[in-house]
């Protein structure tokens, strides 16, 4: 297998991006990551799809191995869309398949609703579609939380106190439970915090999974999913944050969708059931590159 490496200008400064293709004469695809401000980190196993095709994995601009240039004006959805396709260009990637996680699936959206050409399908792994909906999903989740960590999240996001310590601590029960159920957790997780960029998260998002206040708190494209024509999967955890529920929905309002649920996972099934999303991820696009009927 061969491992291209390298950075690419974007508006705002450089993106760095790793292409791993064993040769074959097959449709790419690129990897869109969680965050927003995260990095590619946690999902470098789905290298592992390099079996059947070329797969691209990239850090967005703020975060990971790409410039963390200082300007807020920076950390918008419209400029991550023309990030997006700015590397499209840069790797000539014609036709393409696009598998985004959490935030990735929003940012996959939001590119896929300016009709691009070429992009052959989607996978939307647990998807943030509609921040409002996500937003009620939380809710419902923390009233599973015991009541002391429920009266602990309230009580710091009343106060303005979410940098606190035990706001943090309140949290990681939360991510027990809903973001990665694994115990213990995997330690190279844990190595993966320095690639993240906590400003842009706070801007876009807020300070955690659950109580969004950033510039995306109003992001809603649930009333044109019908636009979205491409084969199209839609996948999530049994305990997710991105719920079973909201997840089918949004499946059902896409008219060439499939849904599938990892039924041992909350957020991060590509590592909570790692072979079974390998196995579910490649099966739709290798069905979607054969022409196959993929909803028979």
């Amino acid at each position: 297998m061969t491992i291209q490496e390298g950075f690419i200008e974007v508006t705002g400064g450089n993106v760095w991006y790793q292409l791993h293709n064993h040769e074959t004469n097959t449709i790419p695809v690129i990897i869109l990551h969680g965050g927003p401000g995260s990095s590619h980190y946690s999902l470098q196993g789905l290298k592992a799809l390099a079996k059947d095709r070329p797969v691209i994995l990239y850090d967005q601009l703020g975060c990971g191995k790409s410039d963390r240039p200082s300007d807020p004006s920076l950390w918008n959805i419209s400029r991550f869309v023309e990030e997006l396709e700015q590397i499209r260009q840069a790797l000539s990637l014609d036709q393409l398949h696009i598998l985004g996680h959490s935030w990735g699936t929003t940012l996959a959206a939001a590119y896929l609703l300016t009709k691009p050409e070429g992009v052959e399908s989607v996978i939307f792994s647990s998807p943030c579609l509609s921040a409002p909906l996500w937003a009620e999903d939380q809710e419902q989740n923390r009233k599973q939380l015991p009541e002391h960590v429920q009266a602990t999240l309230k009580a710091c996001e009343e106060n303005g106190t979410t940098d606190s310590e035990e706001y943090k601590e309140a949290t990681a029960q939360f991510n027990k439970q809903f973001v990665c159920r694994l115990d213990p957790m995997p330690a190279f997780l844990k190595k993966g915090a320095q690639y993240k960029n906590p400003e842009v998260y706070n801007i876009m998002w807020g300070p955690s999974e659950f109580h969004v206040t950033g510039n995306l708190k109003s992001f809603d494209c649930t009333p044109r999913l019908k636009e979205i024509t491409v084969p199209t999967l839609y996948t999530c955890g049994r305990y997710d944050e991105a719920t079973p529920k909201s997840t089918e929905l949004f499946s059902k309002l896409t008219p060439n969708a499939l849904f599938y649920v990892f039924e041992n996972s909350a957020h991060m099934p590509y590592l909570e059931e790692e072979k079974e999303y390998l196995k579910v991820v490649s099966t739709f696009f290798n069905e979607v590159d054969s022409k196959k009927s993929f909803l028979d």
